[in-house]
């Protein structure tokens, strides 16, 4: 196959959304996807093939006006799967029905860290945990 034939199978890469693009290395990247979907009704636009194992290099979705991109770690490749270190790390989500927004999060599978209420600077505020071992916040202004 030649870089011609080669390029025209391979769909261009869709936008990428938002100022700053969150990447996760998770354990079952598309499983991560297909939760996401369900739970924070993200939009799959572009994902590589699974490969033997099951693993994906790249999957891209749109979240809530963002894009969050996903893979798999390859260890035969330099790139294990390591947890953080050095810092926490969130996932932060504004969004104005944010009541909605928790109540699909907590029904799909994500535990509660800190409830949603409203916090000392004046937004209802919340923290999550996914399956998949990433901690998400939720916030959104009180209604006046």
């Amino acid at each position: 196959m030649n870089d011609a034939d080669a390029k025209t199978q391979t769909p261009p890469m869709p936008k990428a959304l938002g100022g700053l693009t969150p990447y996760l290395q998770v354990d079952g990247a598309l499983k991560a996807a297909e939760f996401y979907r369900r739970a924070f009704g993200a939009e799959q636009v572009y994902a590589v093939p699974p490969d033997e194992h099951g693993r994906t290099m790249h999957v891209h979705l749109y979240v809530n006006g963002s894009s969050l991109m996903l893979c798999d770690a390859y260890p035969e490749h330099g790139h294990p799967h390591q947890p953080v270190q050095g810092c926490t790390m969130q996932l932060h989500l504004t969004a104005e029905n944010i009541d909605s927004w928790w109540k699909r999060a907590v029904d799909t599978g994500c535990e509660v860290v800190m409830p949603l209420d409203v916090m000392f600077w004046g937004d209802r505020w919340g923290s999550l945990r996914d399956p998949f071992g990433v901690a998400w916040a939720m916030n959104a202004p009180v209604s006046s």
